[in-house]
């Protein structure tokens, strides 16, 4: 019986070749575009899933609570892991992980830059990051470990097994011992790193992280076996009050997040975890399965257009004897035979995008198609497929009754018109709110692009001050000003979208000493303002014929509000052991995402800088020639270390890496969604005229033009179009209003925005349907009429 079905599919889909290419093409683009969604949704979902001990382990984050405010943060004390690992036997391991930076390491006359953190000693046997040398136990234990991967290990000795034991000069300031090998991080790991430190050489270097005033690393708890990850997360809420007095009206509250939730989870509101990357992939969770329903409604709309052409056939098998199952297992097993061709069509077209799709999200996507369960789920794809797009036409011509089909050749009735026509709506409000969806992220995108961020970003270089450069700078920034082009340069020891957050030990002139003071901190150079165009509102910036300016701060306008000066300047401030007077107020600039708002700021001279940033101001359109002067003097002065360099805009779109991907994903998907949604409309049209051909040959023979032929076909068809467009339309608004509230400076939705969302929309499907309209315009009556 099925191969029956199956003989007669065949037959019938060489027997209307345009028909069958049209739903295969459909079907094969849909399934393609969900494939590809669902294999990136899939890695997202995969990121540090692959722990072993995942189920017990648990990142710590505080609710600071202030002024009737609560924020959330991932940034906790230094101290916090030691001390609850030290207070509760339900934690079996903690340990502490600073935020990734880059340094320069040295074996040998081999010298290169890296990237990784210092972690506590904990740190290996939490987390599965296999050790191909050394012992988890040891290998952060002792001051002057460190552990490095096997691509390190490489780099520097040749092998993971050569490395061990090594001494490694780090920073050109002190030696390390390589005490374990760990292997490559996984593209599937959220934190990235080809090297960890021993977290007591961190807190020696950097006294303040001891306090618990400080505001610094991640801290991460293992729980023991048995241990109850909610009543330990009551008995740890207030546990920083036992180590800090609070301020009347202010509180920090501790709290657990489960470490493989992290990744996509990652965002407060409230103090709370509220979304996260987890709403993109709900999104285009929610996405595959929209386009998939579009090219699956194609098929019916399709199908049910070449209906009267089955009807016939229909009648004469009932006639004959066949029963309505036979009827619908035959026109499912059509729709079956072209899901499945589809389907191969689709893993082509999916094996062909995959290189371009990876290097676009940034991720190395993959198709497993040596794993079974990967089939057994593309089998289960196919088959939903095949019935949600078979299921309606099978159950709609089965039930034709032979009789009014034999004798009216009457197909259609009322109801049936109208569910296609609600498809047609629904699949065209989908389009259009994936492009208002488009172009709203390529507002914010642009908005972030462009905005002012208080200083200049063009022409900005960052070199990065190590060996000789750090030890003589000075020289450098001599030799360096007397290339044509350089306009400026100064040094800090961060960059400027990473610097470091105090929360404690910044006082005053009038400050109360129980009010909570969080800073964000910048350690520069003379020159900093210039070089970087920063704008003072007013006093001075650094100067060399100041001494006293070793001591002395510059703030921002945010900072000036928090502290409660209307005019700051000569007011004095401390920042631990560092009192000097506030001589100069900067407006405010940017220098974190813009999900997040400016925050107060100081700024002091590095009066020991142990590592840092050059920065150059360039003159427009001089970018090779100094980079070419730069590097020259580079190695002419630091001939050890090889000359590096990175442009300040480079580093600002890091920062939106995600939202270009996902804007770019958006794009595509928008544009795929709409092609599919009109070839739903191409069918509707062809089915439309096929039923009205007796009637247009009649208003050719009264007389009515090509022109009103179109007008006549197309109003029904631009009035569905422009009832998606008032669906579509609010729901776009709602979606990207939530979105965009993730940011701190934000675009606004114009009305003109949903205005050319719903022109474009409905100029692509009158184009359309345009092209059957016209066709049956130019048709010849005398034919029409005989053939009907």
């Amino acid at each position: 019986m099925m191969k029956n079905y199956f003989l007669i599919a065949w037959r019938n889909l060489l027997r209307n070749k345009a028909f069958s290419l049209v739903n295969i093409s459909g079907l094969a683009l849909g399934m393609a575009c969900s494939l590809l969604i669902i294999l990136w949704v899939q890695e997202e979902r995969g990121v540090d899933n692959f722990h072993v001990n995942g189920s017990s382990l648990f990142q710590v984050y505080e609710r600071r609570i202030s002024g009737g405010k609560t924020d959330g943060t991932y940034q906790t004390q230094g101290p916090l892991a030691a001390e609850l690992k030290r207070n509760y036997p339900e934690i079996k391991a903690a340990a502490s992980l600073e935020i990734n930076n880059r340094y320069t390491f040295e074996a040998g006359k081999q010298i290169s830059r890296m990237d990784g953190a210092y972690a506590g000693a904990d740190f290996f046997s939490m987390f599965s990051y296999p050790l191909l040398e050394g012992t988890a136990a040891t290998a952060l234990q002792a001051p002057g470990a460190v552990a490095v991967s096997r691509h390190m290990a490489e780099v520097f000795f040749g092998s993971a097994a050569a490395a061990i034991g090594k001494t490694i000069r780090f920073e050109d300031r002190e030696n390390l011992q390589v005490t374990a090998v760990f292997e490559n991080i996984p593209d599937n790991a959220s934190r990235q790193f080809d090297f960890l430190r021993n977290w007591d050489d961190y807190t020696k270097a950097n006294a303040w992280v001891s306090t618990w005033g400080s505001s610094n690393p991640d801290t991460y708890i293992q729980l023991a076996p048995g241990a109850d990850a909610q009543k330990l997360e009551a008995s740890i809420k207030n546990f920083i009050a036992r180590y800090y007095t609070f301020p009347p009206g202010e509180q920090i509250e501790l709290a657990l997040q489960p470490y493989g939730e992290r990744y996509l989870h990652g965002r407060f509101s409230d103090g709370n975890i509220s979304g996260g990357r987890i709403e993109y992939v709900r999104l285009f969770s929610f996405l595959a399965l929209f386009i998939l329903v579009i090219a699956c409604i194609n098929f019916m709309n399709l199908a049910t257009a070449r209906s009267a052409n089955r009807a016939k056939e229909v009648g004469v098998r009932k006639v004959l004897g066949a029963m309505r199952s036979s009827l619908a297992g035959q026109f499912a097993g059509e729709a079956l035979l072209i899901t499945c061709i589809s389907a191969f069509i689709a893993i082509v077209i999916v094996l062909l995008l995959l290189p371009a799709f990876g290097n676009m999200t940034g991720r190395h996507i993959a198709l497993p198609v040596t794993k079974p369960v990967f089939w057994y789920w593309f089998s289960g794809l196919l088959l939903f497929t095949g019935l949600l797009a078979g299921s309606y036409p099978a159950l709609f011509l089965s039930s034709l009754l032979p009789v009014k089909v034999l004798k009216t050749n009457q197909v259609i009735n009322k109801g049936a018109a109208a569910f296609r026509k609600g498809l047609v709506v629904f699949q065209f409000s989908v389009a259009v709110v994936l492009m208002i969806g488009m172009m709203a992220v390529y507002r914010q995108m642009d908005y972030i692009r462009n905005k002012h961020l208080g200083y200049d970003r063009e022409h900005l270089l960052y070199i990065p001050a190590e060996g000789e450069l750090l030890k003589n700078y000075e020289l450098f920034r001599q030799e360096a000003e007397k290339i044509p082009g350089v306009t400026a340069i100064s040094r800090m020891r961060q960059s400027p979208t990473v610097l470091d957050h105090h929360k404690g030990g910044i006082s005053w002139t009038g400050k109360d000493p129980l009010q909570e003071a969080s800073f964000a901190d910048a350690a520069v150079d003379f020159d900093f303002v210039k070089t970087m165009k920063l704008q003072l509102k007013e006093g001075r910036d650094f100067s060399r014929a100041f001494a006293t300016d070793s001591a002395n701060f510059l703030i921002n306008e945010m900072a000036a509000a928090r502290m409660g000066y209307a005019h700051p300047i000569g007011q004095q401030m401390a920042w631990g052991d560092n009192r000097g007077e506030i001589i100069g107020v900067l407006k405010d600039f940017h220098f974190n995402s813009m999900h997040e708002a400016i925050e107060p700021l100081f700024i002091r001279l590095d009066n020991a800088p142990r590592w840092g940033t050059i920065l150059v101001r360039t003159a427009a359109g001089k970018e090779r020639e100094v980079l070419a002067a730069l590097e020259k003097t580079t190695k002419a002065l630091n001939p050890r270390f090889p000359f590096t360099y990175q442009f300040s805009d480079q580093e600002f779109t890091r920062l939106y890496r995600s939202e270009e991907v996902i804007g770019q994903l958006t794009a595509w998907f928008a544009f795929l969604a709409v092609f599919i949604s009109c070839l739903g409309l191409f069918g509707l049209a062809a089915f439309t005229v096929e039923q009205r051909t007796k009637e247009i040959g009649i208003r050719k023979v009264l007389g009515a033009s090509i022109g009103g032929i179109v007008v006549l076909l197309s109003g029904d068809f631009l009035k569905l179009v422009l009832l998606a467009v008032m669906i579509g339309a609010p729901v776009a608004w709602a979606g990207m209003q939530q979105w965009l509230s993730a940011y701190a400076y934000r675009t606004d939705l114009p009305w003109w925005l949903f205005i050319s969302a719903g022109v474009l929309a409905t100029g692509i499907a009158m184009m359309t349907v345009a092209l059957h309209s016209i066709r049956a315009g130019m048709t010849d009556p005398v034919k029409t009429l005989k053939s009907a």
